[in-house]
């Protein structure tokens, strides 16, 4: 079993590479096999085809990330707005640091929001429904989700949040912004742009933002109660 196991990551590991190196649509099964040494017939007794090999590595990646929120979940002396704000910044050295698994993630993302809508699930690559590594993704991509939310909730408990936050609808909201970001890094670093923003400055700006929203510095004002007579 542990070399079976050794096999798997070791095919994992060099589809990893190839996929950073030359794009998933260039690389072939045959690369991945040549890349980990082993035999192509062996490489597709572990993965049936390419597409399965990739949902295999956004399992992992999916692992991977989880453990990101677990680690700022776990911090020892901080509130929920401090587990937030570390979680976020953890996200932003995964996504630089994985950049292979983080696409993977948003991929699947991506895939989701066809698989959910019944007109366009049709349009997925059946070879990726298929998958049974797809199959255990439906029921552990919201694993992360959950300790951010768990997260979303502490900080209301004590404090640091304010009370009127819904906690899934606020770590939704925190995680689209997150998205956001990454999507909007290569614009933001673009010289050409017109507008007056810089990497460094966006960055601790995106943090105190987010702070705030969550803090509640943004006071929302309360509908006065009017007294009025019906005649």
């Amino acid at each position: 079993m542990a070399k079976e196991k050794n096999k798997e990551k070791l095919i994992l590991d060099s589809a990893v590479e190839l996929f950073t190196t030359k794009g998933f649509n260039a690389t072939r099964m045959e690369d991945v096999a040549k890349k980990a040494g082993i035999s192509k017939g062996l490489t597709y007794f572990y993965y049936k085809n390419k597409e399965d090999l990739f949902m295999a590595l956004t399992k992992k990646a999916f692992d991977q990330f989880k453990e990101e929120f677990r680690e700022s979940f776990r911090s020892k002396g901080k509130n929920g707005l401090e587990m937030i704000t570390d979680l976020v910044q953890r996200i932003w050295v995964f996504a630089k640091e994985q950049p292979v698994y983080y696409q993977a993630i948003l991929h699947f993302l991506d895939v989701m929001k066809k698989y959910t809508n019944p007109k366009l699930r049709h349009e997925i690559d059946p070879l990726i429904l298929d998958s049974v590594h797809f199959q255990k993704l439906l029921d552990l991509h919201h694993e992360p989700a959950r300790i951010g939310i768990q997260m979303v909730s502490q900080g209301i408990k004590d404090g640091s949040i304010r009370p009127e936050l819904q906690p899934e609808i606020t770590f939704y909201t925190i995680w689209s912004m997150i998205i956001g970001f990454e999507k909007m890094s290569g614009p933001i670093e673009y010289e050409g742009k017109e507008t007056k923003i810089s990497p460094e400055s966006w960055q601790p700006g995106f943090i105190k933002l987010m702070q705030d929203m969550l803090k509640g510095t943004f006071q929302a004002s309360k509908p006065q109660i009017v007294q009025a007579s019906l005649f």
